[in-house]
């Protein structure tokens, strides 16, 4: 069968006279032709181009967030269930969030040495020092506690926690804390305090079974009451602080998803808590910062030249408040979203009942570290701080057994111990 080429352009010349006209046209056809069949071919391929572009993306996105996770897999669960594991007759299982915190290192160690199941979930924010959260990650870690690096605001990795591990209760902790930055930045207080507290109570709700909840409110949320000491049933309706106001909140979205829900839940008002690897912005702990490094701290006064008092209470009575509340809280009634009867609600006082002015706490602290602190005596701003705090523990201590222990001078005395060895004054000794 003869070629295209060869119809068109014979082998032997002479013996076919070629109609110039039809030749044109022909020619005219078979160029538009070619360019359209080019055109075309050029077309499939940019589509094929996009689409392979697009899949290939799609891979690298979806393998960038498979490895940039921080939880999932069969390894991560194992660890889960391990660390959720009960090593005592009667025991629980605690999902406690804000784990690598102040109150929740504690707490968390404290669970486990008396046999419960632990693992916590903390995001390791810097709001201060993150290396003092890691350190104190690194604490419980040897303690057979494994903590998840996330946020109580992931609803797919609460979820997933709840759905690994049957938890009897949940200790929640995690919050951004602080009077004074609320005002630096706002937006944190709400993501965390109120958002991230909608977000646990709403998987806690789903969950089948539904845990009971304990979890940490603030004694701030008496604001500018004026009423000492501070009791349970006083009014809470005038915070001075957007962080009292965010911890007012939660108390009532709290009792919100109690009544509707069936959820069992305990908050806890602390009263200015201290110690032993405690959070840096606090008043004691820069006060011990910067009496060792020789620089002036600023001691804030009230209205007409009044002293500043708070209800220092110390870790270890707040451990003992919260262990205590987790015991007594009973079960929710609730199962898959739905009350099935009513539950307990409750919310309580955890202080030492025993104010101490700034300035007698400043004192204390240059007994224990032999060094005199430089003073500057500045009135108090606006800033949300109020001008003392005092607790009325009589509820805690009939139905939590709840009886602090320790004093300011005994409390301090252990936690300078800690601050030198930690951050290696082995020369000073309190």
């Amino acid at each position: 069968m003869p070629t295209l080429d060869e119809e068109l352009f014979p082998s032997t010349p002479g013996k076919f006279k070629i109609d110039h006209r039809s030749y044109g046209i022909n020619r005219q056809f078979y160029r538009f032709f070619a360019s359209t069949s080019t055109m075309f071919l050029w077309a499939l391929f940019l589509i094929a181009l996009t689409v392979s572009y697009l899949s290939f993306q799609s891979f690298v996105d979806s393998s960038t967030r498979y490895l940039s996770a921080s939880w999932g897999g069969l390894q991560w669960e194992k660890q889960v269930r391990t660390s959720a594991e009960i090593h005592r007759a009667g025991g629980m299982s605690v999902l406690v969030t804000g784990a690598s915190g102040f109150v929740g290192t504690h707490v968390s160690l404290a669970l486990k040495r008396r046999g419960d199941g632990v693992v916590g979930l903390d995001n390791f924010n810097n709001y201060y020092d993150p290396s003092l959260k890691k350190a104190r990650k690194a604490l419980v870690n040897r303690h057979g506690v494994f903590v998840v690096e996330g946020d109580v605001n992931d609803a797919r990795l609460l979820d997933k926690l709840l759905d690994i591990v049957a938890f009897t209760h949940v200790m929640h902790l995690a919050a951004q804390a602080g009077v004074r930055y609320a005002m630096e930045n706002p937006n944190s207080y709400v993501h965390s305090n109120i958002a991230g507290l909608v977000t646990l109570l709403e998987a806690c709700k789903s969950a089948n079974p539904q845990p009971a909840i304990v979890w940490a409110s603030s004694s701030s949320v008496y604001g500018l009451n004026e009423k000492v000491p501070f009791s349970e049933l006083d009014r809470t309706d005038q915070p001075a602080s957007l962080y009292a106001a965010t911890k007012k909140a939660g108390e009532e979205i709290t009792h919100t998803y109690n009544h509707i829900y069936g959820l069992s839940i305990t908050g806890l008002r602390f009263f200015t808590v201290y110690g032993p690897w405690g959070r840096p912005d606090m008043a004691y702990f820069s006060f011990t910062r910067n009496i060792l490094q020789g620089k002036p701290i600023t001691v804030y006064r009230g209205k007409n030249k009044v002293d500043l008092a708070r209800d220092f209470t110390y870790i270890d009575d707040i451990v003992k408040g919260c262990l205590g509340s987790l015991d007594t809280s009973g079960k929710s009634t609730g199962s898959g979203g739905r009350k099935k009867g009513p539950a307990a609600y409750r919310i309580f006082n955890l202080g030492n009942t025993s104010p101490v002015t700034v300035p007698a706490l400043v004192r204390i602290l240059e007994e224990h570290l032999k060094t005199k602190a430089k003073k500057n005596i500045l009135d108090m701003p606006g800033n949300g701080d109020v001008p003392f705090t005092h607790a009325n523990i009589s509820s805690a201590r009939v139905e939590l057994g709840y009886k602090p222990t320790t004093d300011l001078r005994t409390g301090l005395k252990k936690f300078v111990r800690w601050y030198l060895s930690y951050y290696g004054y082995d020369a000073v000794q309190p």
